[in-house]
């Protein structure tokens, strides 16, 4: 982290929550906070991890990496 008030710091939590709004928050109206936490933890396990392109991938998705290394294995 840096200096306080440097905008950069903060950018990357902010897009990962306003994604996180924007896809479970927003969606319905939630019951329970036992509810809410399971959608919350399925999104990002099953939507947001698996799309993301991800820097240690060589800017590629968890599943578009696994294929290249499953494919390369079996041939």
């Amino acid at each position: 982290m840096g200096r306080v008030g440097a905008c950069a710091d903060s950018a990357a939590m902010e897009s990962f929550f306003a994604l996180l709004q924007k896809n479970v928050l927003d969606r319905k109206r939630w019951t329970t906070q036992q509810e809410l936490r399971l959608a919350i933890v399925t999104w990002i396990e099953k939507t947001y991890h698996r799309k993301r392109r991800q820097r240690r991938l060589g800017r590629l998705t968890p599943i578009e990496f696994e294929r290249m290394t499953t494919g390369l294995k079996a041939a």
